[in-house]
């Protein structure tokens, strides 16, 4: 009875229970809610990203008004600056558009008929989730300038002359105390930028004093991200007033699409994306009168679709995703839409293009060989799968999986690839057991660079790595967020990387493509003496560690993750954990990288190799040498 006593008067609900939170309170307290997941940077969704893409969205919907053909964008280690040749907001607005929820001028649709940002949020939370953040508007020879400092007003000049053009500037640090020791990641900022001018040709960007452009949208893009020595036939162009669409086939294994809504990446695509699949497959097998399997018909395709609707609606603030049925307000739907476009347009390109109709048909066809033949391995390997999984330990799982809740909340799961039973034990014992799992490798893995997919099923290693992650059908079913490459930090542990990356990037692409495999970095060193310990990661921060240590301080050389303890081990893999985000470029070819490094050794790479093998060689020695000074003094 007192038990029940005493919990009732901790938990008392009253007057004093209810408190109200303003607007920058509550997105302080409650970021994930207008930004998704905080993160640090390595992260393509990280919050960073979505602070940025906020005021950028806005500086776009300009110029898709007609005002500004430039946007000009400085980004250091944590400071964003953004100039566009728009309108300029209003001067005596200023302050209302930056800092009270629910304004701005997207409701009146005939302003901003089709733009992405229609709940007057986001620069708002950019606002509250900056320690820093000023906006200069100009507007017709005046100019006004407001500065806060997380979402305070600190500064608010009065309205001056100025000779600068119309448009809007906005200057903006994030709060160190919400994203911790993040950075930005300029190859993500990069393809953030390109993927706003494939989106509204004509428009150009000014990134870090570097030119950004694109004349022919769509098809701009699919030139970058395709293998051009290895597509079937031209990339097929389409384009109406609402909706563009340009895609071809490879070589490639899986499906590989980019899609947007207004200017928006949706990376998890959406209503648009599933009825351009279903289009594409239903419009082909009526101009072939042929009743093709679905998987033959998109294996191997590469294609980008781009619609602009009315008050689109999406399942979750950062818009990843479209769930909108219709395509305006008053219709047609969505897959109606889609269908009918796609119907005409790509029917009329094909009997118009009679080499690439036969290309294209082949391709399918032999897409569907391809199938047939692999049907009865793939049964006998997926039998030695479940067989395996239940007399080996080669997974130790975690008891929640990624795909367990709905596509805008999920968990957030890392499953750590590693190599040996010492890197695996230190690993296991350390790790978080609901949201982290271990898969063990037996012994280097194949160098499957230049084999057919047959060998993921035939080979035992690959066959139990693919079903522990669970992606042979896709990435609709993948149990882990993070897929993490822990090898040890010497050459061996360097070729077991390389043979992993050339799986994941010969086989599963899109794992890398959408940003889910990381390599765990772990510190080379350990810098302690009786009070302190630090951890250091590289030559510069075991310097540094010295340094603050003063005197004659313990160093030790990590050369394996099973030098490590699991006690030791748990720092590295929890809160601060350290990952490096595997990344294709803008300009990457998947199958001329892989031949460069896993092919036939050419002179090219031989010269790569010796060049850096000494590089290596010098910096250990150096390495070395400064070790054994420091332990003699």
């Amino acid at each position: 009875m007192s038990w029940e006593i005493l919990t009732m008067e901790q938990h008392a609900y009253n007057e004093d229970s209810i408190r109200s939170l303003d607007w920058r309170e509550h997105i302080r307290l409650r970021p994930g809610m207008y930004i998704g997941k905080l993160g640090d940077g390595s992260s393509q969704d990280d919050g960073i990203y979505v602070l940025v893409k906020e005021v950028i969205d806005n500086s776009i919907d300009e110029f898709v008004m007609g005002y500004g053909k430039q946007i000009d964008i400085k980004i250091s280690d944590h400071k964003v600056f953004v100039r566009d040749f728009g309108r300029g907001i209003p001067l005596g607005k200023v302050i209302e558009c930056v800092s009270q929820i629910n304004t701005g001028a997207k409701y009146d649709s005939k302003a901003f008929q089709k733009s992405v940002g229609l709940n007057g949020v986001g620069t708002k939370a950019v606002n509250a989730l900056s320690k820093y953040f000023r906006v200069d508007a100009y507007r017709e020879g005046k100019t006004k300038v407001v500065s806060f400092d997380k979402g305070e007003l600190i500064e608010d000049q009065k309205i001056k002359s100025t000779e600068e053009k119309n448009g809007t500037a906005i200057t903006f640090v994030p709060d160190e105390s919400i994203f911790k020791n993040f950075s930005f990641n300029v190859e993500y900022l990069e393809n953030q930028i390109w993927n706003y001018c494939y989106l509204n040709a004509g428009l150009t960007i000014n990134f870090n004093n570097k030119k950004y452009f694109s004349k022919d949208g769509l098809l701009d893009l699919l030139r970058k991200k395709a293998d051009v020595e290895s597509i079937r036939y031209p990339i097929i162009h389409l384009k109406a007033e609402d909706i563009e669409i340009a895609f071809t086939h490879g070589e490639q294994y899986g499906e590989e699409y980019y899609s947007f809504v207004n200017g928006q990446f949706t990376t998890q695509g959406g209503t648009h994306l599933a009825a351009f699949r279903e289009a594409l497959v239903k419009t082909l097998r009526e101009f072939y009168k042929k009743d093709f399997d679905p998987s033959d018909v998109r294996q191997s395709i590469i294609g980008a679709i781009s619609v602009r609707v009315q008050e689109p609606v999406f399942e979750s603030q950062t818009k990843t995703k479209l769930g909108s049925q219709m395509f305006g307000p008053e219709g047609p739907t969505m897959r109606g839409y889609i269908n009918d476009f796609l119907k005409k347009e790509l029917d009329d390109y094909l009997h118009r293009n009679a080499s690439v109709a036969e290309a294209l048909l082949k391709r399918i066809l032999q897409s569907e060989r391809e199938r047939k033949d692999m049907a009865g391995i793939k049964k006998l390997a997926n039998e030695r799968a479940k067989k395996a999984n239940l007399h080996n330990k080669k997974l130790r799982d975690c008891r929640v999986h990624y795909t367990e809740l709905n596509q805008d909340k999920r968990y957030n799961t890392t499953i750590f690839i590693t190599e040996g039973d010492s890197a695996s034990g230190s690993i296991t014992k350390s790790r978080n057991v609901e949201t982290q799992a271990v898969f063990s490798l037996r012994g280097k893995p194949l160098n499957c660079f230049g084999l057919t997919k047959k060998v993921v099923y035939e080979n035992e290693e690959f066959n139990l790595l693919q079903h522990a992650l669970d992606i042979e059908e896709g990435l609709e079913t993948l149990r882990y967020n993070q897929v993490v490459i822990a090898t040890d930090a010497d050459v061996d542990g360097m070729h077991i990387r390389m043979l992993l990356l050339t799986f994941f990037l010969q086989f599963f692409p899109e794992l890398v493509r959408n940003g889910h495999l990381y390599i765990l970095q772990t510190p080379l060193f350990r810098v302690r003496d009786k009070k302190q310990t630090f951890y250091c990661y590289s030559d510069e921060e075991r310097q540094q560690a010295i340094f603050k240590l003063g005197g004659k301080p313990e160093i030790t050389r990590f050369k394996g993750l099973g030098e490590i303890s699991p006690e030791e081990f748990g720092r590295f893999i929890g809160d601060d954990i350290r990952l490096e985000p595997v990344i294709l470029g803008q300009e990457m070819s998947i199958q001329k990288t892989l031949g460069y490094y896993m092919g036939k050794n050419t002179p090219e790479r031989q010269g790569f190799i010796i060049d850096n093998l000494r590089i290596e060689k010098d910096l250990l020695e150096e390495m070395e040498a400064a070790l054994v000074t420091e332990t003699e003094d």
